[in-house]
């Protein structure tokens, strides 16, 4: 079996890589290179899939294939229980970091996802989709959509190798789609090709700070900035990530541009959308919540206050420890519903 690669900034010896022009750069996370080289410091660790955590005992994680041919693998996490015909939710997870960093072997995503597997008693397929400005969008969304046509096709193969874990969800009534950030906005767009392109119903979509724009500000966007999510930051990645000669009113980056007449057609039995009060994220969330219940859906939106952008898997203060662990809380309350 192929080996899963973890995505690593090489050392770069190229004198001409060095020394060229730097066109993009977020501090610390990504510089982008005239010459189209990128490089991404290592910010955060990846870790393997036996990593250890005062979870893991609880959990059973593996690297697993997609698409060997386009290196897609996702991390899977499924809690160890005795009773094995117990049908528990299936989360496909999408990571945040802007659409141009992170990763599904990142320390922070694994603790908090094998965390979540364990006190939701869910199993999570966290996807390591191809990252911008290499692919920008909807690139991540194709990822995440093969991810979900893969899911079925390996359900309907009766000699599957993943038969050992997928025997213990079902697609047809406990399938949802999850993500923070940018994985929150992948988690949404997949979801709206599933709707419009599958007979696949979703149980649920999940959405922790759904980084979304538009080049109209809002009160939030001029009023807060933390360490891990300022207004600058959040127009890199926008430039990075939409395609090529598209603005912050593209519908990838601002779905509400044209109204919300097209949020009708989601096919979900229900959305839950996590949001900070001192993320500059929060009044486009909170618009982003109203639309979808104006378009008829039902939806639960919670507010975890005192808290920034990214808390749950990047602030380990006690504030933001504990509300990681209320917000594992609402998404276990959720997907048991």
């Amino acid at each position: 079996m192929a080996a899963i690669s973890y995505r690593q900034s090489p050392h770069v010896n190229n004198t001409y890589q060095q020394k060229g022009v730097i066109t993009e750069e977020i501090q610390g996370l990504i510089r982008v290179h005239s010459n189209g080289f990128v490089e991404r410091p290592p910010i955060v660790p990846c870790v393997s899939c036996s990593s250890s955590s005062q979870s893991s005992r609880a959990v059973t994680s593996r690297d697993i294939f997609i698409n060997k041919e386009t290196n897609l693998w996702a991390r899977l996490y499924v809690p160890v229980s005795c009773n094995t015909n117990l049908i528990k939710p299936l989360l496909v997870y999408f990571h945040g970091g802007g659409f141009c960093v992170g990763s599904a072997s990142w320390s922070c995503y694994h603790e908090f996802l094998t965390n979540l597997a364990s006190k939701a008693n869910c199993i999570i397929l966290s996807v390591e989709y191809h990252l911008a400005p290499e692919n920008r969008l909807p690139s991540a969304y194709e990822d995440g959509f093969a991810t979900v046509m893969w899911l079925k096709q390996e359900s309907l193969n009766n000699s599957s190798g993943q038969k050992w874990w997928l025997s213990q969800t079902n697609l047809s009534s406990s399938l949802y789609l999850a993500g923070d950030s940018a994985g929150a906005n992948i988690a949404f767009n997949v979801g709206s090709r599933i709707s419009s392109n599958t007979s696949l119903a979703l149980k649920g979509i999940i959405l922790i700070q759904p980084f979304l724009g538009g080049e109209e500000r809002t009160i939030s966007e001029k009023q807060y900035s933390n360490q891990f999510l300022t207004l600058s930051t959040s127009d890199t990645y926008w430039r990075l990530s939409l395609p090529l000669g598209a603005n912050r009113d593209h519908h990838y980056c601002n779905p509400l541009v044209h109204g919300f007449s097209k949020l009708r057609d989601l096919r979900v039995s229900g959305v839950l959308v996590c949001v900070s009060e001192l993320d500059i994220m929060r009044d486009r969330n909170l618009g982003f919540s109203d639309a979808l219940v104006r378009a008829g859906k039902k939806v639960e939106t919670v507010m975890f206050k005192g808290v920034g952008h990214a808390f749950q898997i990047l602030n380990n203060s006690q504030l933001s420890q504990s509300r990681a662990q209320e917000m594992i809380n609402h998404i276990k309350n959720f997907i048991s519903q």
